[in-house]
């Protein structure tokens, strides 16, 4: 059974494992060991993650299956613009990959935004990941690129947008 529910700070472990896992086998491809290690404890240390969830600066989903958590999303109102919401991540363990969950955690945002009285959801994509064929599939397309310096790195993106209806 699949089963969808708010994260809690107590869930911050398993998030922050579920980040390791997906990043390097998605990342590895893409970006320097240096950079994964790097983004990894700048955005996924047990500190950050929990001060995130606990002062809800983005809303997080996990994704159970059988009371397994084996994926995640957060998502929350775009700061520059309240019109707009963000989806800030989107990760399956590799191993369940390939079994609709990410389009189910998506769904859900999508959801969630329109009960907020949204229909703008937008997401920044690696330009080099594969993901975007999926959020394209999902209906996302291309508004813009940006290059987005995080340390002494740079996150290379495309930000996608989808209106909501």
């Amino acid at each position: 059974m699949i089963f969808i529910r708010p994260a809690t700070p107590e869930d911050v472990p398993i998030i922050r494992l579920l980040a390791i896992a997906t990043w390097w086998t998605n990342y590895r491809p893409i970006l320097k060991s240096e950079q994964i290690d790097y983004m990894l404890e700048t955005m996924y240390s047990e500190e950050v993650l929990k001060n995130i969830i606990t002062f809800k600066e983005q809303d997080f989903l996990l994704l159970l299956e059988e009371d397994k958590p084996v994926a995640f999303s957060a998502h929350s109102i775009r700061c520059e613009n309240d019109e707009i919401y963000k989806l800030h991540k989107l990760y399956c363990h590799p191993n369940y990959q390939g079994k609709g969950y990410g389009m189910l955690l998506l769904q859900e945002v999508e959801k969630l935004v329109l009960i907020k009285g949204k229909n703008i959801l937008d997401l920044n994509v690696n330009k080099y990941n594969a993901a975007k064929l999926f959020y394209e599939r999902m209906g996302f397309e291309v508004v813009y690129e940006e290059d987005i310096p995080i340390g002494h790195f740079w996150m290379n993106d495309f930000v996608m947008r989808k209106i909501l209806c």
